[in-house]
């Protein structure tokens, strides 16, 4: 019995064009699915994933009630949605919040300037730090978040079932496991 017959058949059963095509459909699933898997993060060898802590501050939130928002929307131990530089990130748990003073400064009669509170009672704008706990990949270049690095500077923008808003990195923490 010949290795290849007449009609081009490998043992007489397998037509090499049929195996050809075969092989290269088999190459094409393989490069396809191993780009989809590198996409996910899941085939990248080496990265550091770790505990990452965020601190944010908010400036100038226009909100009626500060109270119902950070009981409704805002809770410790809640989550809300995180968008970085126009790409969602996902969930990410609210760790603290803590609502800091509205305070104006007043000049002195002996020329010094004290901070004293802000004695408008009609004002509807609130300042915030917010502190979000997730995890991160560790690069040489710093903590990444989906695809994005996160910097002191960077916005975030926040949103959840009656909020959007943006906030301004001022603090990142990496925890040790």
């Amino acid at each position: 019995m010949a290795i290849l017959d007449s009609k081009g058949r490998l043992f007489g059963k397998i037509n090499l064009l049929d195996l050809g095509a075969a092989l290269v459909s088999l190459v094409v699933v393989f490069v396809i699915m191993s780009s989809f898997l590198s996409s996910l993060g899941l085939a990248q060898v080496g990265e550091k994933i770790a505990p990452i802590e965020v601190d944010l501050v908010v400036r100038g939130l226009n909100v009626r009630d500060p109270e119902q928002l950070f009981n409704n929307g805002l809770k410790k131990g809640g989550k809300t949605n995180v968008i970085i530089r126009n790409q969602p990130y996902g969930e990410i748990e609210i760790k603290s919040i803590q609502q800091l003073p509205r305070t104006v400064n007043v000049s002195q009669p002996d020329g010094s300037v004290k901070e004293l509170p802000d004695p408008k009672t009609n004002n509807f704008s609130t300042d915030f730090i917010l502190t979000l706990d997730g995890k991160a990949q560790v690069t040489d270049s710093g903590p990444v978040l989906g695809n994005s690095k996160v910097k002191i500077g960077m916005p975030f923008e926040l949103e959840g079932f009656n909020y959007n808003f943006n906030a301004t990195v001022i603090d990142v923490r990496l925890k040790d496991k």
